[in-house]
């Protein structure tokens, strides 16, 4: 626990000062904590120690989980959605960050749609270029926005991205920059059912540079959990 404290505050106070630096407050940066692969008892003493978002990227994992999480954080989903899963995500979390195709939206649609439901979603765009990363291309985003807002029972809250992986900034940051000009021009759009506020960018290794480009959402795995082959 006393390790975990020291991650979690660890992890604020760069937040906070990245946040200052970009003219903002630590209190407008959401911190989504990732447990992927870490037991349910440390997303427990996390979430005591004020953690209120928790990120997952596996459903099988988090179907386990979940049902065992005290407290009553808010779930996001964070990894890729198999449209024949989506009938648990919709169940599971309350957010889905990784929505990048029109087939996938009309199935969260019809699940919600049976549920009564509205699912908040984040779109995901792959900023990188690798074929490797999911994500829709840069040059469909708004296009997908537009498609997605007109369904009934999703709500678009903003954008999620996950950047090239470098020690070299100057080659992370055109990751960050694309995504904001993505969300700014959503933003100028005249939306029916959308509400963008969220730009989720940034991880345990970026995420201070991607406040400086504009997060206010940063997704942390291992610089509050540990080593995801070691966990402590």
């Amino acid at each position: 626990m006393n390790e975990l404290q020291q991650r979690i505050t660890s992890v604020r106070q760069r937040i906070a000062r990245a946040a200052a630096q970009a003219g903002k407050t630590e209190a407008e940066i959401t911190l989504v904590g990732v447990s992927k692969t870490f037991p349910v008892e440390m997303v427990n003493a996390a979430v005591e120690l004020g953690l209120t978002h928790i990120g997952e990227n596996r459903i099988q994992e988090a179907r386990t989980k979940f049902p065992q999480v005290t407290g009553r954080p808010l779930f996001h989903m964070i990894g890729h959605l198999q449209r024949n899963k989506v009938k648990y995500a919709v169940k599971l979390f309350d957010l889905i960050q990784s929505l990048d195709s029109i087939s996938l939206a009309e199935e969260i649609e019809a699940r919600c749609s049976k549920l009564g439901k509205t699912m908040p979603v984040l779109l995901e765009v792959n900023t990188s270029g690798e074929e490797a990363k999911e994500g829709c291309a840069p040059s469909e985003a708004i296009t997908l926005l537009k498609a997605i807002d007109r369904l009934p029972h999703l709500c678009v809250e903003g954008f999620m991205t996950v950047a090239l992986y470098s020690e070299d900034p100057e080659l992370v940051r055109p990751c960050f920059r694309q995504l904001r000009g993505i969300y700014e021009e959503g933003r100028s759009l005249n939306l029916e059912r959308a509400n963008l506020k969220y730009l989720s960018m940034g991880m345990s290794n970026d995420f201070e540079l991607a406040i400086a480009e504009g997060a206010n959402m940063v997704r942390v795995g291992s610089a509050i959990f540990g080593d995801r082959r070691n966990p402590a």
